[in-house]
């Protein structure tokens, strides 16, 4: 059967996006993972009403937001400005993703996300929303690296789509912090402690998964490593 070409590209070129789409998406949302975050957001806002918590889940969501968005918009800019390359990103990036995910298969918060210490700090503070609750524990440094790898790539490519899809997967993920933070009693009672192990556990395989191919990445644009079915 006859296809014409510029039905054949149409159709690549939407694959190519939904997969952009699902692969922003799910890097950024396991990475700011609001579900590892419920027990610290109820210790922290123990004590608080409802509207409260949610003026907090709320604060915490926009935060998380305008970080990363700002992260975006300046990630050319500081590749750029420090002289970094996008493969040395990606595989400073793999490593970082990588460490987290292996906590995160043990069922418990990264270090890199969220220390001991910030989390005391915030138990004696009277407003958690922007820190530590928005930076660092749900815009920490894995997904601010994610976010400047992804961006990496779409300029590389030249993708303006891909920023589009980008943003998109900032706000979706924003979204869900703060219906999952927003309902933390009734999020947490519903999954208790072993569902939200088994989910934490869950995303970090999928994230040590997503580190190991933003290092491959990095090793095949630096030259090292070939590209499936050219070498």
């Amino acid at each position: 059967m006859f296809v014409p070409h510029n039905v054949t590209l149409t159709s690549l070129e939407g694959s190519a996006y939904v997969r952009f789409s699902l692969l922003a998406v799910s890097s950024i949302f396991f990475l700011v993972d609001p579900f590892a975050a419920l027990p610290t957001f109820l210790a922290v806002t123990e004590g608080q009403d409802h509207a409260k918590r949610l003026r907090t889940a709320r604060k915490a969501s926009l935060t998380a937001f305008v970080i990363l968005t700002v992260f975006a918009i300046a990630g050319t800019y500081i590749f750029k400005l420090f002289g970094i390359t996008l493969p040395a990103f990606e595989i400073a990036g793999g490593i970082i993703l990588l460490l987290i995910g292996l906590d995160m298969l043990e069922a418990k918060r990264s270090p890199t996300q969220e220390s001991s210490d910030e989390t005391a700090e915030a138990a004696r503070k009277d407003d958690v929303g922007i820190v530590p609750m928005g930076i660092p524990m749900l815009a920490g440094p894995g997904a601010i690296t994610s976010v400047m790898v992804l961006v990496g790539q779409a300029h590389q490519s030249e993708g303006y789509w891909q920023m589009a899809a980008i943003f998109g997967a900032i706000a979706i993920t924003a979204a869900i912090c703060y219906l999952v933070l927003g309902s933390a009693t009734r999020v947490a009672n519903a999954l208790g402690d072993t569902g939200i192990r088994i989910l934490i556990r869950v995303m970090g395989l999928l994230l040590v998964a997503l580190a190991v191919q933003y290092f491959v990445n990095g090793m095949v644009d630096l030259g090292v490593l070939s590209r499936p079915g050219l070498g």
